[in-house]
């Protein structure tokens, strides 16, 4: 997949066709009651990010967001704004070359139906159309943690990408949520989400070490001003010391601003000079987000434990 290329005038149309707005609710945006079989993370096998004439150096990009509980906020923030906001935005920073997005909704293999769902690499509106086909299942919530692992699952082992394959170079992977992560994926918590027949349980350092061959991986937690916002940062900066950053609620509207200058710190730009590269409002609000965010890399460019 990936062909095609992103156009202004297209996200005004599918704006229009759906009638998207600020007053727009995510169940409005998000009308699927089930998971499409076309997403389900159970019935694919590989999901591909491929070089084609628009896109003849592809980077594959992932953005997986939780839909649990009461995360629907987080969905419609990303279908309504920062989606079409992150991908002008790389297109026009140059913060990664070609990228082809695919996105995921997070859930909870403990308890929901459908604990991942993923659309394809696509480089062009279909990114935006396939995202809103996605079920906000809601579910999850009061057992210590979401499914953020299965992203890490489903990247190292059900994705191929030219990116990785033809010029042993990484894509790169955000996960977005408000909870910690369940501690590790089991044997029938695999054959759920995946149908994979995994015959011992992975723990999330053993999935974080295995992706991070193919991805450079990222989680943005979202603070709520809650008693046990400190903690649960606490807990994703020791997972991922260095690639953890945490961004209010209230400004939410800016998770693609954070994303893209992540991107660009990634790719060996400072933090001062992607800060000065940008709107100084925006870069005022970020910047705290953006100091947690700190590359460290092995020689063969994964992260170290």
């Amino acid at each position: 997949m990936g062909r095609g290329s992103y156009r202004a005038t297209d996200w005004i149309a599918l704006r229009s066709s759906r009638k998207l707005s600020g007053d727009s609710t995510a169940v409005q945006i998000f009308d699927s009651t089930a998971a499409s079989t076309s997403v389900r993370s159970n019935l694919i096998k590989t999901r591909e990010s491929r070089d084609n004439p628009d896109s003849p150096k592809s980077t594959p990009v992932i953005i997986g967001f939780d839909v649990t509980a009461s995360m629907g906020y987080l969905a419609k923030e990303i279908a309504t704004n920062s989606l079409n906001k992150l991908i002008t935005t790389i297109l026009s920073n140059k913060a990664v070359r070609d990228p082809q997005v695919l996105c995921a909704a997070v859930g909870d293999v403990k308890s929901d139906n459908y604990p991942l769902q993923v659309t394809q690499f696509e480089s062009d509106i279909r990114m935006v159309k396939q995202l809103m086909t996605l079920c906000l299942e809601g579910g999850g919530g009061g057992n210590g943690g979401e499914s953020y692992n299965l992203l890490w699952y489903f990247a190292s082992r059900h994705t191929s990408t030219d990116c990785n394959e033809k010029r042993h170079e990484k894509g790169i992977l955000f996960s977005i949520g408000d909870d910690k992560c369940h501690a590790d994926l089991s044997k029938n918590e695999i054959s759920k989400a995946f149908g994979d027949d995994i015959p011992y349980t992975l723990s999330n350092e053993e999935l974080i070490r295995e992706a991070s061959q193919k991805y450079d991986i990222f989680h943005l937690y979202i603070e709520n001003d809650t008693a046990s916002d400190r903690e649960v940062f606490r807990y994703w900066n020791d997972l991922l010391p260095g690639r953890s950053a945490p961004i209010n609620k209230k400004d939410i509207s800016l998770l693609s601003n954070l994303i893209v200058a992540v991107m660009l710190v990634n790719s060996g730009m400072t933090h001062n000079q992607v800060l000065q590269g940008m709107d100084q409002d925006i870069a005022e609000k970020i910047a705290r987000s953006l100091s947690f965010i700190e590359i460290k890399k092995t020689d063969n460019n994964t992260i170290s434990f």
